[in-house]
């Protein structure tokens, strides 16, 4: 194989929102957590669904079907929780994103990703990185650094110090 031909990958871990498939760079995943008791933060906006104690860490928990639009993420036997780092002004926050069920690990070569579509100015594309092609259909490849704002992360943060 010549240099010509080597293609760089990425590994994906892919999760589902509804029926939505997305998907989170792995290097951004420290775990996936089978759904764990959530504490209830007061005066946190309705997509953080609360706190939850990992290994005597205060961990924000949000939940990514609110953060997006869609309904409240249901406890189901796949709900799960991703244990993600967000990096935001330089500075690494540890969180819980609420998702209905985690796929698998996947593979995704640059020429298997499309940017992501400009759809005017009045919907909000900025956090997500690309569209993965993937058989018949397509992946929303997440940038969960954009996801959030600052102000949406000092937020939670705040309500986890407060616990």
């Amino acid at each position: 194989m010549g240099v010509s031909e080597i293609i760089e990958t990425t590994q994906y871990l892919t999760f589902k929102l509804e029926k939505e498939v997305c998907a989170l760079d792995i290097s951004k995943v420290r775990e996936v957590l089978d759904s764990a008791p959530i504490t209830k933060l007061p005066r946190t906006p309705e997509f953080v669904r609360g706190v939850i104690n990992l290994r005597g860490n205060v961990v924000p928990v949000v939940d990514m079907r609110l953060k997006f639009g869609m309904t409240k993420t249901e406890n189901t036997v796949n709900t799960c929780i991703i244990i993600v780092e967000i990096n935001l002004d330089g500075e690494t926050t540890v969180l819980g994103a609420l998702a209905d069920a985690v796929q698998e690990v996947i593979e995704l070569g640059s020429g298997q990703i499309e940017p992501a579509p400009k759809i005017g100015t009045r919907l909000r594309t900025e956090f997500i990185q690309g569209m993965g092609k993937r058989d018949e259909g397509f992946i929303i490849i997440l940038d969960i650094d954009r996801v959030f704002s600052a102000d949406e992360l000092a937020l939670v943060q705040e309500g986890g110090e407060r616990q």
